[in-house]
């Protein structure tokens, strides 16, 4: 997996490079061998990766503290990615930089949550709360533009729903605190896919995408001094899981996303990011153990059924060619 990532980084800072943002089709460089297939499996890839990224985040708690886990995460990957693509980045605006810090305000949000709601439930419990992200974008759009959703989506709202319940309902029909905080975190990003949306009709996407990773690791770093007592991480499984959430799930995530998505359909990459959850309930069974009991594992697959439904409608109305 290391080789495939070491070589689709060096294939996007060739697509990346320094040129124009404005620059015409025919100026930038076609990407030899990205057929869709290609893209799908790049795709495949970035998925297990932010599967891997729950499994990662619950080693690395062991012995940080949340709002120091998302700076050391955050930080390091926007020190790699702008050592990679820093002749772009000198081309950043103010607008750009107040956009990136809107963005990785909502980002550092989105992961606070996330990493506080790990604390008490589980790796695969968090993976398939999270995936809801794919049903409440189109949600969240149709309450939006005031129009009722697709038929694919209220029925992805109904499985996910039914889901969620038999996942994190206890007989006393309460949530685990951890389990609530997951589903704030996968609203919390919804919003943020959605701004990324609007954000990027004006702004380089590649450039909002590198400083939201600065900024979402800024704001770990004030709320890690102000709230926490930082720590460095104590041994070597801790350091690999802070570098693999950067430099795998952050940085190679982030790079690989934006460029494969062009060379398939939407429906393809909304079907391949809903496998995310499944990942992260086999690396949670293959490292940590974990496992649901019959009525999670239900709740587990109605989440994906739901997501899957969810995949098939449209999240946002295809934009006009200029």
């Amino acid at each position: 997996m290391s080789v495939k990532v070491l070589s689709a980084l060096k294939e996007a800072k060739a697509i990346y490079g320094p040129r124009d943002f404005a620059a015409s089709p025919e100026s930038k460089p076609a990407a030899e061998g990205w057929s869709q297939r290609r893209a799908d499996g790049m795709l495949a890839l970035v998925s297990a990766a932010w599967g891997s990224s729950y499994l990662l985040m619950k080693i690395g708690l062991h012995g940080i503290p949340p709002f120091c886990l998302i700076a050391f995460r955050f930080g390091i990957a926007f020190a790699a990615v702008a050592l990679l693509f820093f002749p772009r980045l000198k081309q950043s605006t103010g607008r750009t930089l107040g956009c990136g810090a809107l963005l990785g305000l909502i980002l550092f949000g989105v992961f606070a949550f996330l990493l506080h709601g790990l604390e008490t439930t589980t790796a695969s419990s968090a993976g398939f709360l999270t995936g809801t992200t794919v049903v409440l974008v189109p949600l969240f759009h149709a309450l939006l533009s005031r129009k009722l959703p697709e038929q694919p989506v209220l029925l992805g709202v109904l499985l996910t729903m039914a889901g969620i319940g038999f996942l994190t309902l206890r007989q006393s029909l309460s949530f685990r605190a951890g389990d609530l905080l997951c589903l704030c975190g996968a609203a919390a990003y919804a919003g943020h896919i959605l701004l990324t949306d609007k954000l990027t009709q004006k702004e380089d996407g590649l450039l909002l995408g590198i400083w939201q990773l600065g900024f979402a690791g800024m704001f770990g770093l004030v709320a890690s001094v102000i709230f926490e007592k930082p720590a460095l991480p104590a041994d070597a499984s801790e350091w690999l899981a802070i570098l693999g959430l950067a430099l795998v799930c952050s940085a190679f995530g982030f790079v690989i996303q934006p460029l494969a998505q062009k060379y398939t359909t939407p429906e393809h990459t909304g079907l391949l990011f809903a496998l995310e959850p499944v990942f992260s309930a086999v690396f949670a069974f293959l490292f940590l153990q974990e496992t649901l009991s019959l009525k999670g594992y239900i709740g587990a697959a109605l989440v994906l059924c739901g997501v899957l439904a969810a995949s098939a409608g449209k999240a946002v109305p295809e934009r006009k060619k200029s």
